[in-house]
Formats: structure tokens, C-alpha cells, sequence
């Protein structure tokens, strides 16, 4: 928490940044701390923190939801940390439209960035998101803030994500896992493991591979189902990855690897509910595709990563090392890997397969 910072918090109703939020605000026991609620009264905010074991005698709660009392009632208070919750009930005397619009959003926060800036109060405004998953008001409020996060999952999970947006104060596309437990949100130590699943059972179409979130690595598995088509365009569907890119794949798995699944339906999942968004996922795409059309299942200790070029060739991707010891730490025996990756690696107990061409980790498949 850095002073005069503002943090944006955005995440669907019921995933948990309330609770977040309190028990953030617990950890600053010696310091002065102001939870503002606008959609809750103080005693529904009061029993959360009692159900969450909170223990800070210097946290206060205001429901208010008018910018200009709020801000006369919590300078004198000199809050170290001050949480609103959320920024879409606030509104100011300054407009005469409703709480909520897009005139009351910006100028709310505004107000509140100004009073962050003045009092050396680290501010975090809590925002609501749009069905498409986006922070709903204006996109100004992103250049206005220091930081935008994204509170993310499944609702028929426990594991909760959280994903740097923008940090003028460190890395971006960082990520948290978090599990949600009945006393509150408890930070996952090993999140590789929640979304693997080591069955005792190999299954055609399914591949581990070892992505890049933020500076940490993540085994994830992806599942192909490659399947004839009785429509007169089959149909491309990819969950947790861009669906252009898994047609491009699918290309040059044609063209360099003389494997043709045009006439086929194919669809693609990232298991957990993760979105993969770098091209160290190409790879570990591929050899699902061909598992699955092949009906034969990978070897389980095997793991992946690399991009695969537009001329058949497999690219180096960033954290090489990092990702093999990833893997060897879950109990994986070999990895296909590009040879770019290899060439400086230290000793480690795991077989490394390098590989330079599409054609060349085929042929070893």
C-alpha cells in the first residue's frame, strides 16, 4: 500500500472483494483504517467482520454514500487506508444526475482521487463489472487510478484469481490465488496443484503446460476434443484462449505438420476457468488437438511450453528455466521444451527435450 495511491478494484457480485477487503483492512492494527460502505449498513459490515475473526481496533465503518459528507467526516479521522465500497453508490451535490450514472462516477471519483493526493490516505475503490466482465462506468476511472485489479472465478468454486490490470507501482499481470473457506479468503501457497488434475487415467486430448503469469510459473492443463462435423462449417470453440489463435494453430498444424482438421469440429479448454493470453501455450494446444484426433492419450509425466512460428518453427518463450523447475516440482519426468530454453540450463532432475521445429516435436511425440 503505497500513500496517496488510488486502487481499483473491480469483480462480480457475491466473488468476494468485501470479504477481500475487510480482511485487508484487518492487518493494519496500529493504524488508523475507514471501511465506507454504500450498499450495506455498518452492522451487515460489522457481523462480516466478526464471521472473519477480525481483530483491528482502529478500523472504523461510515455508511455514507454522499462524496462531500464522507470527506468532511474522515479528514479529521486521518485514515492510513480508506476502502469505498462502492464507487457506483457515491454521488456528489455537483451534478443533479442519479448515483450511479456516468457524470456521478467520474466526478465521484474525481473528488476522491483529489482527497487521496491531499491526506496521504491510500485510497481503494471497490467497482461493479458489466456482463462482458469489464469495470462498468467510464474508462477514464482507469487513467485516473494508480492500479486496476480484477477479482475473478468461478462461482461454483472456491479458488478465487486476482489479476493486475495496471500497477504504476510494480508488474503488471500479476496474479493471487486465493481459496475462499468459511472464514474468510486464504492465500494459495502452490496454485500450480488446483489446476491439475494427475488422474490415474490417461484421457485422449488432455495436455499439461506450463504458462507465465505475472513472475510466477503455472502448470495448467488443456483439454481438446476433435470430433467430425456434420455442419457445413465446423465449428471452432475455445474457452480460456483466443479463438483466432487456436486458428492459426490449427493452420500451421496443416501446413508444417501435414495434419489436416478442417473438415472437424474442434473445441478447446483451459481447465480452472484461466485465461491464457501468452504464446507459450501454443505448443501444449497442438499436441492436445493431435491427441484427441489421434484417440490416443499423452504420456501424464510429460509437461510442454513453447510458441510455434507461422513457419513451423518452435520460439523461445520468457522464464525458460523457471518453468522446468515448475514442473520437475510437481513430479514430471520429461519436457518438450524449446532448444532456445535449453541451451543455458542448469542441472536438473528432469528429462529436457529440445526441440527447434513443429515437425521435429511431432516426430518425438
Amino acid at each position: 500500500m503505497v500513500e496517496r495511491s488510488v486502487v481499483l478494484i473491480g469483480g462480480d457480485p457475491g466473488i468476494g472483494k468485501s470479504t477481500l477487503l475487510t480482511q485487508t483492512l484487518s492487518y493494519f492494527a496500529d493504524e488508523p483504517v475507514l471501511y465506507v460502505t454504500g450498499e450495506e449498513s455498518v452492522q451487515q459490515v460489522s457481523l462480516r467482520a466478526k464471521r472473519l475473526n477480525v481483530n483491528a481496533p482502529n478500523l472504523r465503518l461510515l455508511a455514507e454514500t454522499q462524496v462531500e459528507n464522507m470527506m468532511a467526516l474522515a479528514e479529521p479521522f486521518k485514515p492510513k487506508v480508506m476502502v469505498i465500497d462502492s464507487i457506483q453508490t457515491m454521488f456528489t451535490d455537483l451534478l443533479q444526475s442519479a448515483p450511479g450514472s456516468v457524470g456521478q462516477i467520474r466526478e465521484s471519483a474525481a473528488l476522491l482521487v483529489r482527497f487521496a493526493k491531499r491526506t496521504q490516505t491510500a485510497l481503494i475503490l471497490v467497482g461493479h463489472v458489466t456482463k462482458e466482465g469489464m469495470l462498468a462506468g467510464p474508462r477514464v476511472l482507469e487513467h485516473m487510478v494508480d492500479a486496476v485489479l480484477y477479482f475473478e472465478g468461478q462461482k461454483d468454486s472456491r479458488f478465487r484469481v486476482m489479476r493486475a490490470i495496471k500497477n504504476r507501482f510494480g508488474a503488471a499481470n500479476e496474479l493471487g490465488v486465493f481459496a475462499m473457506t468459511d472464514t474468510g479468503l486464504k492465500p494459495v501457497s502452490h496454485p500450480s496443484a488446483i489446476f491439475l488434475n494427475r488422474s490415474e487415467v490417461d484421457v485422449p486430448g488432455q495436455m499439461v503446460m506450463v504458462t507465465w503469469e505475472g513472475t510466477r510459473p503455472l502448470l495448467i492443463e488443456v483439454q481438446a476434443l476433435v470430433d467430425e462435423s456434420h455442419l457445413g462449417h465446423p465449428r471452432r470453440v475455445a474457452v480460456g484462449m483466443d479463438s483466432q489463435r487456436l486458428a492459426m494453430l490449427l493452420a500451421i498444424l496443416n501446413r508444417h505438420g501435414g495434419i489436416n482438421i478442417h473438415q472437424m469440429d474442434v473445441f478447446l479448454n483451459v481447465v480452472g476457468g484461466v485465461k491464457i493470453s501468452e504464446t507459450g501455450a501454443d505448443l501444449a494446444v497442438v499436441f492436445a488437438l493431435l491427441s484427441s484426433l489421434k484417440n490416443k492419450p499423452l504420456d501424464c509425466n510429460l509437461a510442454v511450453f513453447g510458441e510455434v512460428g507461422l513457419g513451423g518453427e518452435i520460439r523461445p518463450v520468457q522464464g525458460g528455466q523457471e518453468r522446468i523447475r515448475e514442473a520437475q516440482k510437481h513430479g514430471f519426468k520429461r519436457m518438450i521444451v524449446p532448444k532456445a530454453n535449453a541451451t543455458k540450463l542448469k542441472l536438473v532432475e528432469i528429462e529436457v527435450i529440445p526441440v527447434t521445429t513443429l515437425q521435429a516435436a511431432l516426430n518425438y511425440l
